[in-house]
């Protein structure tokens, strides 16, 4: 593995600070402690800081040893937030503030690319102009999109833009990345069956929703099974179903509510679409009202083809090339979808392990996303440091399609 001697050496001091993000964890849009944080250490290596964007939002600027004047822009993403849940960890650097949580890695993220900013602006070994983007709100809030409509990219101008998630599972030194789809859009819905109350032991006196509901429910898995083509991947989760307050009442109402996955907009325009017409056709079957609501929130995050085989060639620099994976698509969510839609980039893997890195106190349980035992691996600093400097370092270097070398 070629890591920089110099990230290498500062990764401990690097860790340190990710411990101290993990302990004061905060969430979407209430990062103020880590975004000023960020700027104190950004100031402090002698990088010019923009603060405020997306709300909480912090944009390192690191021109190279041209000044920045060939016009060139990389962007580096890290998210910033924690989760709203509670931390069964007892380590020393576990959470000190009751239902809130580093539980999917964003300390880690945050400092992967502080370790990187630090080398980039000690050597500025390129020409052009790195953007460090340290965003808000990745979890459920849209951050990124909260700062491109406050010029993220109008006033930092970059060619393309990059991020990076850790992924348990996935072993220690390895990275994965691939062109096209690679995280899923993320839909709600929530579906209101008006019918009439009654006697539980006079039905016919009502319209029950409840039968309505279960036919509804079942009714949505034949989208999938025989609306989309077979090759196309798509999910219908119902996950909650609301309805009744006595057992020998039949209800007024019963309420689904759930996710929708996919990975292109035409297969959730199908199901969107399909979905109201079941809902809809089955409530005027039995005579009861519907009411159909459907939310959007982040689109598929897809790689594109040029940068994410760009990408891999710099890993595989790195790491060699049996260590970079096939990045396997995942129904999971990531609002960096938005930024993909207005650049050029790709989003990456890197591997985070079993779990054997967890400090004594760590809970019994796994060391996954989104799980109270979870804790981001500091072994990664170093690596994915090095990829972030060395990515900017080729990626300003390369010609630009269609120019000469």
């Amino acid at each position: 593995m070629k890591l920089i001697d110099s990230i290498a050496g500062q990764a401990p001091g690097i860790a340190a600070l990710r411990r101290e993000i993990h302990a004061h964890p905060e969430l979407c849009f209430e990062e103020v402690r880590t975004a000023e944080l960020v700027a104190q250490k950004l100031t402090e290596w002698g990088i010019a800081v923009h603060r405020g964007m997306g709300r909480t939002g912090v944009v390192g600027i690191v021109p190279g040893r041209d000044g920045g004047k060939s016009g060139r822009g990389i962007g580096l993403r890290a998210d910033m937030d924690a989760l709203p849940m509670q931390e069964f960890n007892r380590f020393p650097h576990a959470s000190q503030h009751p239902g809130k949580m580093h539980a999917c890695g964003h300390d880690g993220h945050v400092a992967m690319l502080l370790a990187a900013a630090q080398h980039l602006a000690r050597q500025r070994d390129f020409d052009g102009t790195v953007y460090l983007i340290f965003q808000p709100a990745e979890e459920g809030g849209g951050g990124a999109r909260e700062m491109m409509q406050d010029g993220l990219f109008e006033q930092f101008p970059m060619d393309a833009v990059f991020g990076m998630h850790n992924w348990p599972g996935y072993p220690v030194g390895s990275l994965a990345v691939s062109p096209g789809p690679v995280m899923a859009s993320s839909s709600e819905f929530k579906i209101t069956i008006r019918g009439k109350g009654s006697h539980a032991a006079l039905p016919h006196n009502g319209i029950d929703p409840v039968p309505i509901a279960c036919q509804m429910v079942q009714t949505f898995q034949t989208i999938i099974s025989r609306n989309k083509k077979p090759i196309d991947a798509g999910v219908v989760s119902v996950t909650m179903i609301h309805a009744g307050e006595a057992t020998n009442v039949v209800p007024d109402s019963c309420e689904l509510q759930g996710t929708v996955r996919t990975f292109t907009t035409e297969v959730l325009d199908l199901i969107e679409r399909r979905m109201q017409q079941i809902a809809e056709h089955c409530c005027a079957a039995h005579e009861a009202q519907c009411e159909f609501e459907f939310v959007r929130n982040y689109p598929p995050t897809v790689n594109s083809a040029p940068e994410a085989l760009f990408a891999r060639r710099v890993m595989a620099g790195i790491v060699g090339e049996q260590n970079v994976m096939a990045q396997e698509p995942t129904m999971g969510a990531e609002d960096f979808a938005y930024m993909l839609q207005a650049k050029p980039g790709a989003y990456c893997f890197i591997g985070n392990g079993e779990g054997e890195h967890r400090d004594l106190g760590h809970s019994a349980g796994p060391c996954t996303l989104h799980n109270p035992s979870y804790d981001f691996n500091d072994a990664l600093i170093p690596l994915g440091a090095t990829y972030w400097v060395r990515l900017a370092e080729q990626w300003l270097a390369a010609p630009r399609p269609g120019k000469a070398p």
